[in-house]
């Protein structure tokens, strides 16, 4: 059976790349033209892919795991490789995160630590389930986040690939329970080690670290 992946996550690539290469400044915006020629993330055939998978997400479809991989060696080439896969990761994670109710998320910040947590641990486990393809469980104060198949792996230099899996943890916790400590990848399939395995200290609770 061919591997998929939630549409969302070849859209987080996308969207990331759009980002990354849009004009932040006047001067830039005057040659978006000339620059549509130059940055990928500017380019008709991206436009028409972020469509098409914002349709495919909406549908609730699911996408061939190879295209998402394709999607991941391209910004691999990039030099900014890690800039992008960072942002992908925290775009991923923020639409995830507003797939939940209204009502959850702020039962989650209104209730005492004790009770927001479990929730909040119980929604990670889901969103990571549906759109990273991984498992999240925990383990003493942290919680761990395995992905036997991570669509980045070996996509970038240095590892840079596994950046968008720990910026999705990172911004997904943060947007459930507050601040979070360190998120540290402490196992990788590139070395041998069977899956990728991120580690994130969630013992720092703050409730006034402007959840969204």
């Amino acid at each position: 059976m061919l591997a998929t992946v939630d549409a969302l996550l070849p859209l987080s690539l996308l969207e990331a790349v759009r980002n990354v290469d849009t004009p932040s400044d006047q001067f830039d915006a005057e040659y978006v033209d000339e620059l549509r020629n130059k940055r990928l993330g500017l380019s008709e055939t991206i436009y028409a892919q972020i469509k098409r998978h914002n349709e495919a997400v909406k549908r609730g479809h699911r996408i061939g795991q190879d295209e998402a991989i394709a999607l991941a060696k391209l910004i691999g080439r990039r030099p900014d490789s890690d800039a992008v896969f960072r942002a992908a990761g925290r775009y991923l994670a923020r639409q995830a995160y507003h797939t939940l109710s209204p009502l959850t998320r702020r039962l989650m910040r209104l209730m005492p630590t004790a009770l927001a947590r479990p929730l909040a641990y119980r929604r990670a486990k889901k969103i990571a389930g549906r759109y990273l393809n991984g498992n999240v469980r925990r383990v003493g104060s942290f919680l761990m986040l395995e992905v036997p198949r991570s669509i980045t792996l070996g996509t970038a230099p240095a590892g840079a690939g596994c950046s968008y899996y720990e910026a999705s943890l990172r911004e997904l916790l943060r947007l459930l329970v507050g601040s979070i400590g360190a998120v540290e990848h402490v196992r990788c399939a590139g070395r041998g080690e069977g899956s990728c395995e991120w580690r994130a200290d969630w013992r720092t609770f703050d409730r006034t670290a402007g959840l969204e």
